[in-house]
């Protein structure tokens, strides 16, 4: 029965860091979209567009701090407390 539940927990476990992975690739897909469309916005001369386009890039990275580094709430309400999450 440990077996099993140890197999269970891999297979939970693989899965997660599947579909983590997907995630971050699929958002690393979208920064380099937006990224080659402010630069060929820059080259046609559209300054002001190509600054609309990174500036949503920006708003991305700011939305999507959870794909580029997992947030722990334990250790961001010890930040705020300013105890140790331990």
């Amino acid at each position: 029965m440990t077996n099993e539940r140890a197999a269970s927990s891999g297979a939970q476990d693989f899965a997660a860091l599947v579909s983590e992975l997907e995630q971050a690739e699929a958002y690393e897909q979208r920064l380099r979209q937006l990224i080659a469309n402010a630069r060929d916005q820059l080259a046609a001369g559209h300054a002001a567009i190509a600054l609309s386009i990174l500036n949503e890039a920006l708003s991305d990275i700011d939305a999507a701090a959870d794909v580029v580094a997992p947030t722990d709430p334990r250790r961001e309400l010890s930040a705020e407390t300013g105890r140790s999450g331990r």
